[in-house]
Formats: C-alpha cells, sequence, structure tokens
C-alpha cells in the first residue's frame, strides 16, 4: 500500500485534497540545446521519480525550464490515487494540446502512475499525448522520445522486480540546498483495498544499502543538510533477505529498515534523517530504539492510520487492528516521549457506518495527531475494493465526515504547537520566510515550522530558537546562543 505522504515542506498544511500539480525544474545547461518542463503530482515518490527522469534526459541533451511556452518536450509525472488528481492532469493535457497547435514539434508525455492504466485513453481515445510511460521504464524515455520525433506514438508501462535506479545521480529539481529526497526502496506489496499503487508500481525492491549511504555522503559534501528516505513503506526495506526470511547471500550483511536508519546517521552527526511513509504494521520497536539513540534521526512518524474502526481496517486489507495501532502508538510514546505523529485518514470508505466513523473520531481523540492528511475515499479502478464492495456512503455524508475530521484535527494541530511555546529548539533553517524578507524559516525535529528574525544566519545553519508564540500551527521565535 502506498499512502499518500506530503512533501516534509507541507508537513504542517492541513490537507482535505492531494497536492495541486507543480513544476519541478533547474536552471537550464547552456551546453544543452532542448529543454524539458516537467510538471509532478501527488507523493513525495514522484517528486524523487521526477529527479531520477530529469537525470536521465540531461544525459540526453535535455535542459529543465521553468517555462513551458519554451520547452520541446513536456512531462507529467502523475498521481492515481484520487480522481481528483486524474482530472487536473487531463486539464493541463488539453491546454497543452491546444499548444501543440501552433508548436507541432512540442512532444507531450505522462509518467508514472496514470501511465499504465490510461495509455490506451490518452493516446488513441482523447489523443492527448505522443508518450507514455510507466515508473520502471524511465531508462527507456530517450528512446521513445525519438520514436515520437520518427512520427510513432510510444509507450512503455512495463513493471520490474528489479529496477531501483539506484546509480543514478538525481538532478535536484528547485532545490533549495539544504533539504533532498533519497528514494530508497520501489513498489510495494501490502494490497490495501483501496489502493491502485501495487498496481501502478509493482512488487516491493530495496536498494542496495551502501548506494544510499553514498548519496547521502555526497548530498552531504554538496551541503545539504537534512536527507527523507522515501519508499511506498520504507520501514518494510530489507537488503539480502527474501520475503520469506531467507538470507539470500551469506556474505553479505543483512540490512532491515532499523539497520538502514542508522547508517545513514551515521553519515554525519550535522545530517539530518527523516523518513516517509510507515505501515503500522511494519512499525517495529527496533526502528523506534534507532530513532532514540540518534539525536539526528529526526523525531517525527507519518504513521497513516486511514480508519479507527477495527472492521472498517479489515475491510480496507489494513493488516491491523484498531487496537495494535493503539500499542504502536504507545512504544513510540514510550520510546520517544516528545516525538510528533502525523496521520492519513479516509472518510466514508466502503460500507462505514456513523459508529464507524465515531470510531475514528475517538481514536483521533486519543492519540491527538500533530497533522493529518484527510480525504474523502475516491473509489479507484481495478482496486479490491472496487469488486468486491459498494461505494454506498453518499457524496454528501461522506463530506460530512470529512469536515468533521478536520474540525477536530485543526484542535488538535494547534494544541500540540501551543504545547511547544515556551520551549527552545534546535531548527535547520531552510530559507528566507514567504511573508518578510527580514525572518527565516526552518523546522525543528518535530518537523514544525518556526519563523524567527533574520539576522546575520542563513539557510543551511542549525540555530536554537526559543518559541514565543504560535500562529494557528506555525511558531515563532528569536535565535538563542545556548539552548
Amino acid at each position: 500500500m502506498s499512502e499518500t505522504s506530503p512533501r516534509p515542506h507541507d508537513a504542517q498544511a492541513l490537507l482535505s485534497e492531494e497536492h495541486q500539480g507543480s513544476p519541478t525544474v533547474q536552471p537550464a545547461q547552456p551546453t544543452h540545446t532542448r529543454k524539458l518542463y516537467l510538471e509532478s503530482y501527488g507523493c513525495q515518490m514522484n517528486f524523487s521519480d521526477s529527479e531520477i527522469v530529469a537525470s536521465i534526459m540531461d544525459e540526453a541533451g535535455y535542459a529543465t525550464t521553468r517555462n513551458e511556452e519554451e520547452a520541446d518536450l513536456i512531462l507529467l509525472n502523475t498521481c492515481a490515487i484520487r480522481d481528483n488528481a486524474e482530472q487536473r492532469v487531463h486539464k493541463r493535457l488539453t491546454q497543452f494540446k491546444r499548444a501543440k497547435r501552433s508548436r507541432p514539434d512540442l512532444v507531450v508525455g505522462v509518467l508514472g502512475c496514470m501511465a499504465e492504466r490510461l495509455r490506451e485513453s490518452l493516446l488513441e481515445q482523447q489523443k492527448l499525448v505522443d508518450l507514455v510511460v510507466g515508473p520502471d521504464a524511465y531508462r527507456d524515455l530517450p528512446n521513445l522520445v525519438e520514436q515520437v520525433h520518427g512520427g510513432q506514438k510510444a509507450v512503455n508501462v512495463l513493471l520490474s522486480r528489479e529496477e531501483t535506479y539506484a546509480e543514478i545521480s538525481p538532478v535536484r529539481l528547485d532545490a533549495n540546498g539544504v533539504t533532498a529526497f533519497i528514494s530508497i526502496m520501489r513498489g510495494c506489496d501490502n494490497m490495501c483495498s483501496f489502493c491502485v499503487v501495487p498496481f501502478t508500481r509493482g512488487r516491493e525492491r530495496s536498494r542496495d544499502p551502501q548506494s544510499i549511504v553514498r548519496e547521502a555522503q555526497q548530498l552531504f559534501e554538496q551541503g545539504y543538510r537534512e536527507v527523507t528516505l522515501l519508499g511506498q513503506n520504507v520501514d518494510s526495506y530489507k537488503w539480502n533477505i527474501d520475503n520469506k526470511g531467507q538470507i539470500k547471500n551469506p556474505d553479505e550483511p543483512v540490512v532491515r529498515f532499523a539497520e538502514l536508519l542508522e547508517l545513514v546517521a551515521g553519515v554525519h552527526p550535522d545530517l539530518r534523517v527523516r523518513f516517509s511513509t510507515s505501515h503500522p504494521k511494519d512499525m517495529t520497536d527496533d526502528v523506534l530504539h534507532a530513532m532514540a539513540r540518534h539525536e539526528n534521526i529526526c523525531k517525527y512518524i507519518h504513521l497513516p492510520v486511514q480508519s479507527g474502526n477495527s472492521d472498517v481496517l479489515k475491510r480496507m486489507n489494513r493488516g491491523y487492528t484498531r487496537e495494535w495501532y493503539l500499542d504502536r502508538i504507545a512504544a513510540i510514546r514510550r520510546i520517544m516521549p516528545d516525538c510528533a505523529i502525523s496521520t492519513d485518514i479516509i472518510a466514508g470508505f466502503c460500507g462505514e457506518t456513523e459508529a464507524e466513523h465515531g470510531d475514528t473520531l475517538s481514536l483521533m481523540r486519543e492519540v491527538r495527531y500533530d497533522m493529518a492528511y484527510m480525504f474523502k475515499y475516491s473509489e479507484r479502478p481495478r482496486t479490491l475494493a472496487e469488486r468486491k464492495f459498494e461505494d454506498d456512503v453518499s457524496e454528501e455524508d461522506k463530506g460530512r465526515r470529512l469536515r468533521e475530521i478536520i474540525d477536530l484535527q485543526g484542535g488538535h494541530s494547534q494544541e500540540r504547537a501551543e504545547g511547544m511555546v515556551g520551549r527552545t529548539y534546535r531548527v535547520l533553517i531552510e530559507g528566507v520566510s514567504k511573508k518578510s524578507d527580514e525572518e527565516l524559516f526552518g523546522r525543528n525535529t518535530q518537523n514544525s515550522i518556526v519563523v524567527f528574525p533574520k539576522g546575520a544566519h542563513k539557510a543551511g545553519e542549525y540555530v536554537n530558537v526559543h518559541v514565543t508564540e504560535r500562529v494557528a500551527v506555525t511558531l515563532r521565535g528569536t535565535v538563542v546562543e545556548n539552548g
């Protein structure tokens, strides 16, 4: 199962819809003669994949650009988790189709999770794109683009059991020079009944841990001070061990997620480590103890619950009960009392009763999340839920239940932020505040946004900030010399 997880920069927002598409770019290189415009939708994995695509196309002579009007190649990296995201992509493709009337040499393509499912519709029925490429076929992009220039439509949506793009050095798009993503695994072996990702991204496979550590080391040497380890389900990461628990190569070490965290944390004490997303059934105490042992592993866990009712969780095929989930929350609180916890919640899943919805609200009151991503259930083609269950909760009830969830979480988020006022945190500066050039912003280990006067400080530095107030869920404070 792939959770719809935010980019770290958006972590304090209370969202009821998935991310808007946003261009992901870097300045064009003068030695390149062709230009690529990339637009990414959905989860962090898509944004990370776009950096891999940019690297592959950079080798093929394409520099990325912020201006879609000067692009020779436009690629949309898509999300299929919810219908709303697909509708936005269709709207953009229609705009690009109109642009091709005056720019007949323009090549437009769709990448990612929409590619396999909608390839026939996009290519043949609606004629919106020239090429369709799935998440495991990005190495083939230069060849596919040349096929289009040769007058053909181009498709490669084959899934792989081996592809991890481990040796490709991503082009850091929209880089702030401080934070970066590292993809540690691809695919998903969980078959949550509402999720299409196992069909669009294939089976789980993990990257060689040494390639991950090398990438983290290179980023630190380039001045980055925080990495986020990405995967559809990071805590199921495993290297040199098969799904039955058997060691593949006795001459190599076994590395699970807890060991990987410690390896990356060992790159340098000043390199912060975050990760997303975790599945509750795989969140072991070993991971929590590894986090507790290292100050530079951030004390923040995104642990999607989806529902607070065990019967709904069973219909969702989540692999845990309400009681199991709450035990994991208790373990986090016991091992790391100051750890922030966020979640995903779906309102109005198939067959959800008012009492079952009430169980979600009661679980929220018990956990009191720092932040949540909250959605109405959106039936997706090919999922188990589509085949097995009726989408029988009315849109009116879905909307009302979602509003109740959002309202409750809003209070909890402000309550959690209020509890940080009067405390001092080590903050990694990420940049200039959007509201004032005289202020900087960064995040503490709990992933809370902190704003403070600029002074002589700059992005990439660590400072101790004493929090004096909160505005909604944003913290404000002043730099102090000693924490």
